[in-house]
């Protein structure tokens, strides 16, 4: 079985979208997976699952949400190891920051730089990015609320047939906790 959490986007922001998170967990025991939590209110949940296709269980769980909620909700699902491996990977200071100074958008598909060659960091400073796998790290020292950088990566021209959502360094770190596979003894029980 592998662990792996869903970002589920754009659910639960000022009463729109409203998946509640107990539904959420119900969903995705009634789907089949076990291990089944949920991280705050603002869409993030972990599973277990036997399946090896994060595309096909995030075209299930939308299927799915849309069908209980009666709206589209796009998902992403990312394994254990992939959320660690670009937490890893994080190109600014993390252990210094705050966690509202640092986002890693994740995207449905590998970005090139291309997309951005029309944001100019230089004009943003001391706010930055940078490119990972499948994935942006913003730095916004002013948090992302007031960042303009984030509006300007945020642009449909940036953007355009992508499925993106963003998390704080605070999720991302627990979301990495929550998907690190528990350790089993012999017998098959956790250790």
């Amino acid at each position: 079985m592998t662990m792996y959490a869903a970002l589920l986007r754009g659910i639960n922001v000022s009463g729109h979208k409203r998946v509640p998170m107990a539904e959420l967990r119900a969903l995705l025991t009634e789907l089949g997976h076990g291990d089944v939590r949920t991280h705050l209110q603002s869409g993030n949940a972990v599973f277990s699952s036997a399946s090896d296709d994060e595309n096909a269980l995030a075209a299930e769980l939308e299927r799915a949400i849309e069908q209980r909620f009666g709206f589209p909700v796009p998902c992403l699902v990312r394994d254990g190891a992939y959320l660690a491996a670009v937490a890893a990977a994080c190109p600014f200071p993390a252990a210094e920051l705050e966690g509202k100074q640092l986002h890693i958008t994740y995207y449905d598909r590998p970005v090139d730089a291309g997309r951005f060659a029309r944001i100019d960091p230089a004009a943003y400073l001391p706010e930055a990015f940078g490119l990972g796998d499948r994935a942006l790290y913003l730095y916004t020292p002013d948090g992302l609320g007031r960042s303009k950088l984030a509006e300007a990566l945020s642009r449909s021209s940036v953007t355009k047939d992508t499925v993106a959502t963003s998390r704080n360094w605070n999720t991302v770190a627990r979301l990495v906790e929550l998907t690190v596979p528990t350790e089993t003894t012999h017998d098959g029980a956790p250790a």
